[in-house]
This record gives structure tokens, C-alpha cells and sequence, in this order.
């Protein structure tokens, strides 16, 4: 069967006091749109031209944002995560390196599962220091409102956080079988169908997390595990509820608030 496959690369400059494209490579089924921006930071919206991600798929992205910039990438919509064939597995894999005095807001919509999916996916991020670092991933187990269950999956989910090659953040998800089952038991999720995580990496981790915590619905939590690394994980009982909580988050951390597709 034909596999999809896309790759994107690009960097982001300085010019004239704001963020502009440096360089753009794309190829296969990933493509990568840039609106009209409102603000400083230069947006990049990447578009998944195979509808989904399905057994042998393969998506990489590569970002860079150069000393004084600002770059914020998000997804055209909800990524769909569908039933793969015996054996095979989709996957990606996305790297951004963030210079010296720039920010990078990695705001991807919902990551949607579905029964008998199967996805090996990383996220790794480069920091060097003095650099700011906004980023959440949204997780969907099947759509509560369209009657949808995950009673079997196969999911490894990495993101890892580094500054000047220091680990400063790593979280890593695996999730096989009765997935449903899995997350009905009390201490995993407590019956919980929608999972965001979010790391605000800044100068001013701390004194948001005050702020931050007063957004929190009881089923999530934040923490400061460096003076500058805020970290916060939600449960929800669905995606709706999931969004509605995350999304004045993300709004008071992010300096242009967020991409028009997320109100789409």
C-alpha cells in the first residue's frame, strides 16, 4: 500500500524589528502556510495534505528560529491518528532549535486517536540560553461526543527539552492494548478521554505560575521544576472541555495570543 510521507524545514530571521522567513524546504504530503501576521511573531501553520497518519506514514519537521525572533507554529487542524496494519507504525519526529534572545511557540492543535492506531511520535527542542519556549500537546483518546473508543493502540510519545545540551524537561508516554481501560483506572486518568500538556520555559516561569494555576480545572496541575521551567498537565473528560481550559492558557503566555486556525 502507498505510504505518505512529508518533510519541512525552515528558519526564521530578523528584519526590520520583527520575524521573517529565512529559509523553506517541504516536500511528500507536509506542506507549511504562512498568514497574514497580526503581530511580531512570524506564523507558520503546517498542513497534513494525506488527511491523517495511518501504519508506515512519515512526517519530519526542522525549525529554527535565529537570535531575536520570534516564531510560532501551530496546525491547520486537529491531527487524526487512524488504525495501522499489524506490525506497522506511523511516525513523527520534529526538532527546534531556538538561538540566543528568541521564542518559539510550538501550539499544535488536538492529536486525535483512534482504535487500533499506532504512532511512535518526538518532540525534541534545543534551547540555548536566554532563549523563551511556549509549547503544549493536546492528546484526544476517540471523541466522547461521537461515540468513539480506544480499546487498542500502540503509542510512544517523547518530547524532550534541552538548553545549552542540558536536559531540562523530558516526558515520555507509552500506551498499549485496552487503552480505554488504561485510562478508566483511578490513578492513570480516572476515566478522563483528553490529555494537554503544556512547558513555558522563561524568565518569568515563576512568577506565572501564580496566574497560570488560577486557569487550572480541578483535574490538572502545575509545578515550577526549574526557577525558569513551568510545567503543567490537564485531564479532561473530553476534548471540548480539554480546549475550553487550555485555550485562556495559552492566550495569557503567548505574546500574540493564538493562530487564527485555533478559533476555526
Amino acid at each position: 500500500m502507498a505510504r505518505a510521507q512529508g518533510e519541512v524545514s525552515l528558519a526564521a530571521k530578523s528584519r526590520d524589528g520583527g520575524t521573517a522567513l529565512r529559509r523553506l524546504r517541504q516536500s511528500g504530503s507536509l506542506k507549511c502556510l504562512f498568514p497574514g501576521n497580526t503581530g511580531q511573531a512570524l506564523q507558520a501553520v503546517l498542513l497534513n495534505c494525506a488527511g491523517g497518519v495511518t501504519g508506515g506514514d512519515r512526517f519530519s519537521l526542522a525549525a529554527c528560529a535565529e537570535a531575536g525572533t520570534t516564531l510560532t507554529l501551530t496546525t491547520q487542524a486537529a491531527e487524526r491518528i487512524y488504525r495501522a496494519s499489524p506490525g506497522e507504525h506511523g511516525q513523527i519526529e520534529t526538532r527546534l532549535d531556538v538561538a540566543e534572545g528568541a521564542r518559539v511557540n510550538w501550539l499544535p492543535q488536538e492529536t486525535i486517536l483512534f482504535d487500533g492506531c499506532s504512532l511512535e511520535r518526538s518532540l525534541t527542542v534545543e534551547l540555548q540560553e536566554g532563549a523563551t519556549l511556549l509549547l503544549t500537546e493536546p492528546l484526544v483518546f476517540g471523541r466522547l461526543e461521537m461515540g468513539e473508543t480506544v480499546t487498542s493502540a500502540h503509542v510512544l510519545d517523547r518530547i524532550e527539552v534541552r538548553r545549552a545540551g542540558v536536559q531540562v524537561y523530558l516526558d515520555r508516554v507509552r500506551l498499549a492494548a485496552d487503552v480505554q481501560a488504561l485510562l478508566d483506572r483511578p490513578g492513570v486518568a480516572g476515566g478522563a478521554r483528553a490529555m494537554a500538556s503544556l512547558v513555558y520555559v522563561a524568565p518569568d516561569a515563576e512568577a506565572q505560575l501564580a496566574a497560570l494555576r488560577r486557569f487550572l480545572p480541578c483535574q490538572a496541575g502545575a509545578s515550577l521544576i526549574h526557577e525558569d521551567v513551568l510545567v503543567m498537565r490537564l485531564l479532561s473528560r473530553d476534548s471540548n472541555k480539554m480546549r475550553s481550559s487550555l485555550v485562556p492558557m495559552l492566550n495569557h503566555l503567548s505574546h500574540d495570543g493564538l493562530p487564527r486556525c485555533w478559533n476555526i
